[in-house]
């Protein structure tokens, strides 16, 4: 390499460090700085106003105390496994109904993907009023003369989790169906003709072949389901409000209350501090095994 093309390649790096420089100032401090500081908060005995007198594991123990936060990790755990394997199962199949080349397909993918794209707010004002007993399904049908009918699972407690996973799965499904039908159709056609000529029936091709093959879909899909998972607010605030009492409360409803309403921000601080330990905790194991993990051929 002759001294001016290595000149104008250090250049050229240069002028890349400089132009991420703003993108990394603002992650170390407007992320990674927000987060330190927010862990420092849980330790301290803050109440309307951040305070600077320590107060040890005060807070967590306190948090841990609470039969609302307790409830509203067990509700998570509910909602996300139910949510994330319900939304999969079905969006694979409306991909593999649409991957047949349908007639009008085009108009079913804007019709399945309409939901997604409302915000959480829209879905949960249209599911309190389909699931609300007297306007929704439950009036519907008693209308009709079965009046011993009942779907009252909204003002229930042991059920109204299960009304914000059927609105989360009816806004989430169309997103999974979008990226599993991508995946199929990068699925080469000869696979297709070798197992016509092999006699494999097509049920066993999907479970043996095709889905493996949508592994880095799938792995996609549950990603971005979990993140909605942890980020569960303005669907339960719609929809349920939290009740009947907390049966359906979620963390982040709990440190949203305790950060603006209840006004306890050194307890609302050690909540989101266990979530993001929470997160942490499952990604970092996960993305060890898919980067960072030797590959068994070197081995």
């Amino acid at each position: 390499m002759t001294p001016a093309a290595a000149l104008t390649r250090r250049r050229i790096q240069w002028s890349l460090y400089v132009g991420l420089l703003p993108a990394t100032v603002i992650a170390l401090f407007g992320y990674i700085g927000t987060m330190v500081w927010t862990i420092g908060i849980s330790f301290t005995e803050s109440k309307m106003l951040p305070v600077a007198r320590f107060a040890g594991f005060d807070q967590y123990v306190r948090l841990f105390g609470t039969e609302r936060w307790i409830t509203s990790l067990e509700n998570m755990v509910i909602f996300g496994c139910l949510m994330i394997v319900i939304s999969l199962a079905i969006g694979l199949l409306l991909a593999i109904a649409l991957d047949k080349h349908l007639r009008g397909e085009g108009i079913f993918r804007v019709i399945l993907l309409y939901p997604y794209s409302m915000s959480f707010i829209v879905t949960g004002f249209t599911w309190q009023w389909i699931l609300n007993p007297e306007l929704g399904i439950q009036h519907a049908v008693r209308s009709w003369g079965w009046t011993s009918f009942r779907f009252d699972w909204i003002v229930n407690n042991n059920t109204a989790i299960y009304c914000v996973v059927l609105a989360a799965v009816w806004h989430a499904a169309g997103l999974v169906m979008a990226i599993m039908l991508a995946g199929l159709r990068g699925v080469d056609p000869d696979l297709w003709k070798a197992a016509r000529v092999d006699g494999i029936k097509t049920w066993r091709v999907y479970v043996h072949i095709v889905i493996p093959l949508l592994r880095p879909n799938i792995i996609t899909a549950v990603v971005l389901l979990s993140l909605g998972v942890v980020k569960l607010y303005d669907l339960v605030v719609v929809l349920t409000g939290g009740g009947p009492g907390i049966s359906s409360e979620v963390p982040a409803k709990f440190v949203m209350d305790n950060l603006f309403i209840r006004q306890n921000i050194g307890l609302a601080t050690a909540a989101a501090t266990v979530l993001l330990i929470t997160v942490l905790s499952v990604l970092a194991p996960w993305l060890y095994h898919e980067y960072f993990r030797p590959s068994r051929a070197r081995s």
